[in-house]
């Protein structure tokens, strides 16, 4: 279901070189631990149709497009619909637009100007569909790794990935917890909505840290909130309905963990509250979303009363 072949070698090439050749052994494994409906999404990227894409646009947004019948455009729209809730985006698909809960390109639009990829080796953590890592290649990444267990978000890139195959983006149903320790393989890691999803933030900060090659430089994006370096939030059951968040720091204490964890040169480059037009349901995710987890009378808070989503994007070397 996920094509090794290119990536095992670039792997071999890292300190990752013995975890790589066991790869297809921990892929197969772990596929065999099968999600009820994965059956059914690899049925979806098998009715997708045959496409030769003709233009590719990977820098400015996320745009492929070629050839393709009336037919073949029923075909594709039923088949990615199959694939749904689709959450990180757009897409522009051939004629399919892929309008996804997030409008992941606002915040891409907003951490990629400090950003120089460039012949850079990336790990994407929790990478999600993928999105982030096609516009990382269109900011000229040499290759991205993308790590996400969720697998309904693996088949999703799959069924992009169907159509741009020889590109150097790989995502694998893995967690942090799978890659060897210190494996100071990568120039870049991306940490983005992922930190206030663990129990334990300083210890996702070493295992980040791990992955970097000397001098690498960690990219992370988390939930915030106003203060000093001694305060954090601990939502005591759900935040914005999410039951599996647990810290919520200040930019100071954010950077002090980060300081804690041993980085250096770190910097904040941006803080932005979430909007109910940056994430909304869609025709393409039809559950409830950001909208429905405020406050009707007072955005400023959540349906908790708790602070808004208000988000940073930090900056930091090895």
């Amino acid at each position: 279901m996920i094509d090794l072949t290119d990536l095992i070698p670039l792997l071999a090439k890292t300190n990752l070189q013995a975890w790589a050749r066991q790869l297809p052994q921990l892929v197969e494994k772990r596929l065999a631990r099968e999600h009820g409906d994965l059956p059914r999404w690899r049925a979806a990227i098998a009715e997708l149709p045959e496409l030769n894409v003709e233009h590719i646009e990977l820098a400015k947004e996320f745009a492929i497009n070629g050839a393709i019948s009336e037919q073949q455009h029923t075909q594709l729209e039923q088949a990615l619909r199959k694939l749904m809730p689709w959450r990180k985006g757009p897409f522009k698909t051939f004629n399919t637009f892929i309008d996804t809960e997030w409008h992941s390109d606002w915040k891409w639009n907003r951490v990629s100007p400090h950003l120089n990829l460039q012949d850079k080796h990336i790990l994407d953590v929790g990478c999600g569909n993928g999105y982030y890592q096609w516009r990382m290649l269109g900011a000229g990444a040499k290759y991205v790794l993308g790590i996400d267990p969720n697998l309904l978000f693996m088949c999703q890139f799959l069924a992009i990935k169907k159509y741009l195959p020889d590109l150097p983006v790989w995502t694998l149903p893995f967690t942090l917890d799978d890659f060897p320790q210190q494996s100071e393989s990568f120039d870049v890691v991306f940490s983005m909505g992922v930190l206030y999803h663990r129990r334990s933030p300083i210890d996702h900060l070493l295992e980040l840290k791990d992955c970097l090659v000397k001098g690498g430089q960690l990219v992370l994006e988390t939930l915030i909130i106003e203060g000093d370096e001694q305060q954090a939030l601990v939502p005591e059951d759900r935040y914005a309905q999410m039951r599996n968040v647990w810290f919520l720091p200040s930019v100071p204490a954010l950077i002090l963990w980060l300081k804690r964890a041993g980085y250096n040169n770190i910097r904040c480059v941006d803080i932005s509250q979430t909007t109910i037009q940056e994430q909304r349901s869609t025709d393409w995710m039809t559950f409830q979303s950001l909208p429905d987890f405020l406050d009707p009378n007072d955005h400023n808070f959540t349906i908790e009363g708790l602070p808004a989503p208000k988000r940073a994007v930090i900056l930091a070397n090895k």
